[in-house]
């Protein structure tokens, strides 16, 4: 058996192109957020972003490296088929429920550049309950809709990729019952944003549920007209102004997710 324990990844800077190496650069710091964050679970989950320039191919993690230790080179480009186009050397390959539940969306929503999931214990408890997301909080608020999908076992059979991309629709967030939680994104920014609102709605639900007492959830004008003000064009694009900070915290803890 190789051993794995002593990763040696060699740049990928000069086989992809520029707009590709900024894909890498945005989606590894995306995995590093994800650990800052604690909504990673151990090796499991991903994020994935379209390759700029390729259609039918994608990035993904490497199946067996921890969030704060995905860089730029060490993403693993594959197609909507599970082939790899473009292996990081790493020798741990891809995780096929991983590849099934990516290509699908990248696959069924051409509008969508990266998508992420997550196994959170506050998305995991919202999405065993029937009520799913209640509108508790302004982070709730600013969905106007988050798709739902039932729970049919680990995601390894590829039938299932037509229900996923029906069940998530047109909308930007979806929680998988009995599972977890998913967001996508125009850009890496707007996904990794639209799932930290999702999470912190999630965590706010859970701890109100868990005070067992009466909960005030404001009227459905209120919900529609906080939803209104959070669509695009009523206030600048979601990621505009938090990616840079985000990226400066992360240059200032460890710069080498850009590697």
């Amino acid at each position: 058996m190789s051993d794995l324990s002593q990763l040696k990844i060699a740049s990928m800077r000069s086989k992809v192109s520029a707009d590709e190496w900024q894909a890498r650069v945005d989606l590894a710091a995306a995995y590093r957020l994800v650990h800052h964050y604690a909504m990673n679970d151990l090796v499991y989950n991903h994020i994935s972003a379209r390759v700029p320039g390729a259609e039918g191919h994608f990035l993904i993690n490497a199946y067996g490296m921890t969030y704060d230790e995905i860089t730029a080179s060490s993403l693993v480009k594959i197609d909507f088929d599970g082939n790899v186009v473009l292996d990081s050397g790493t020798g741990y390959g891809i995780n096929h429920a991983g590849f099934v539940i990516h290509s699908a969306i990248h696959r069924g929503r051409k509008d969508v550049a990266c998508v992420l999931h997550t196994h959170t214990p506050a998305g995991m408890a919202v999405s065993a309950m029937k009520c799913g997301l209640l509108p508790l909080t302004q982070n709730a608020m600013y969905f106007s809709a988050v798709g739902t999908h039932d729970y049919e076992g680990p995601a390894v059979d590829r039938d299932e990729q037509k229900r996923l991309v029906r069940d998530l629709g047109s909308n930007d967030a979806m929680i998988l019952r009995n599972h977890g939680l998913l967001a996508v994104g125009r850009t890496i920014p707007e996904a990794f944003i639209t799932m930290f609102w999702l999470e912190r709605a999630c965590q706010a639900q859970v701890a109100a549920l868990a005070c067992n007492t009466e909960l005030i959830i404001p009227g459905e004008k209120v919900v529609r007209l906080t939803n209104e003000r959070y669509k695009p064009g009523q206030r600048r694009k979601i990621g505009e102004l938090e990616w840079a900070g985000l990226l400066r915290m992360l240059d200032r803890k460890n710069p080498s997710y850009k590697e």
